[in-house]
């Protein structure tokens, strides 16, 4: 990570995540076959590579919510979950405007510290209630 992120109790600042379900149904051609999964995961990347740390993108089995594919998750900032951000699950993720959107919030901050567009904002859906009973 690089140095001029801000520190917190003397680590480095962990940055807007994106975990991007590659699972069962999510980035399957064969479920969604008008998506372009590897270009939409090649994008997130390229936007976490020139962020100066800013951003991650990261990749995760299944997620749970299958027919709401494609699923990312945006977690929040250190920043933004000292602020009261928390992970928030956008589901049909399917086309560069979906990317584009994700995208926009996160570099703005993401949760806690920026609002989702209304688009995106109608594509948030709850997290399976495995993830919820985890979190307890």
């Amino acid at each position: 990570m690089p140095s001029d992120l801000p520190r917190i109790r003397g680590t480095a600042a962990r940055p807007c995540t994106l975990v991007v379900c590659r699972g069962c149904c999510c980035g399957d051609a064969r479920k969604h076959p008008g998506t372009d999964h590897a270009g939409q995961l090649a994008r997130l990347a390229a936007a976490a590579a020139g962020s100066g740390g800013r951003l991650a993108v990261r990749t995760s089995e299944c997620l749970g919510p299958c027919g709401q594919a494609n699923v990312v998750v945006v977690m929040p900032s250190s920043e933004g979950r000292r602020r009261g951000g928390r992970a928030s699950w956008v589901g049909w993720a399917l086309d560069d405007a979906a990317t584009d959107d994700i995208l926009d919030w996160a570099t703005r901050g993401g949760p806690g510290l920026a609002r989702p567009s209304a688009t995106l904002e109608l594509q948030l859906i709850d997290a399976p209630a495995e993830a919820r009973t985890r979190r307890r």
